[in-house]
């Protein structure tokens, strides 16, 4: 979902730049409202930025679930998934409310970010362990 998110907010990098190069139809506004409209338009951007990090925090709850009930991960894996998507919903509603703080929160939450990461990292080096299954269950083989 954020990738059409993205793909839409286009239209805001468009709106700006159409004001800035003052197209023929334009010509109504004079050369400071022009750069004012632009700048609403790159603001728009920024906020539809900002408001898809709720998204960005929330797909990381039912990871997170996956990976706590899973048992061939760690579950530090998921608690760490936990802690992140609760600090991508702070930073967003953040960068909402209260944008001056922004900055301060994401150096601060920067380590509940790398959760993430560590979750890719272990798949890739460790590898997903599945239970081992018990001799007793398994089949006898045939002679």
């Amino acid at each position: 979902m954020p990738a059409v998110i993205y793909f839409i907010n286009v239209v805001n990098q468009l709106g700006a730049l159409m004001f800035a190069k003052g197209a023929d139809f334009l010509s109504v506004f004079d050369k400071p409202q022009r750069e004012s409209l632009a700048m609403v338009f790159l603001r728009l951007h920024s906020y539809q930025i900002d408001a898809s990090l709720v998204l960005a925090g929330a797909w990381l709850f039912p990871l997170a679930a996956l990976v706590y009930r899973s048992r061939f991960l760690p579950r530090f894996l998921g608690v760490w998934l936990f802690l992140g998507g609760f600090a991508w919903l702070i930073l967003s509603f953040t960068a909402i409310l209260a944008p001056a703080y922004q900055d301060k929160l994401f150096a601060i939450f920067q380590p509940a970010f790398f959760g993430e990461i560590a979750l890719m990292f272990w798949l890739v080096i460790k590898g997903a362990k599945p239970p081992a299954l018990n001799a007793a269950s398994s089949p006898a083989t045939a002679d």
